[in-house]
């Protein structure tokens, strides 16, 4: 069992206000954002979109991964994007949208196994069972000769 954890200290309102983001690990220790990094076009703060995403991919990769090395295959390399997309719903905001795009070069694998064992992946790894309630959560995997 394992449990990790990170904390927000935030100051001020909604728009004005500032937070820092901290991670246990100190991976992030007391990065910025608010609401110019989550909405606008302030690329030095991050927002819980962008760290959604980047959790979602570290998590989705690792199972591919580890699926490939199951099946007898060791992965040379492989990268994995995810597109978060937060789309205004009434007075809110919703995450209605995940895009995940796989590219991996998995010396002897076949495209059948690969697209199989991507999809595996996507339907199983723990961040993806977490997420169950985003209504879209899609898949464009390549595998790279």
């Amino acid at each position: 069992m394992s449990e990790k954890k990170a904390s927000v200290h935030w100051e001020g309102g909604g728009k004005a206000g500032q937070g820092q983001i901290s991670t246990e690990t100190e991976a992030l220790q007391k990065y910025p954002y608010g609401f110019a990094s989550r909405f606008g076009d302030d690329r030095k703060g991050t927002n819980p979109e962008e760290i959604l995403g980047a959790a979602h991919a570290a998590c989705f990769t690792m199972a591919f991964s580890f699926a490939a090395d199951k099946a007898g295959f060791a992965t040379e390399r492989v990268d994995t994007t995810a597109s978060v997309r937060l789309t205004q719903q009434g007075e809110g905001f919703l995450i209605d949208r995940i895009a995940l795009t796989l590219k991996a070069k998995v010396p002897g694998m076949d495209e059948a196994t690969f697209q199989k064992l991507a999809a595996d992946a996507k339907a199983n790894c723990p961040l993806s069972k977490a997420l169950a309630a985003v209504p879209e959560i899609t898949l464009s995997a390549t595998l790279v000769q």
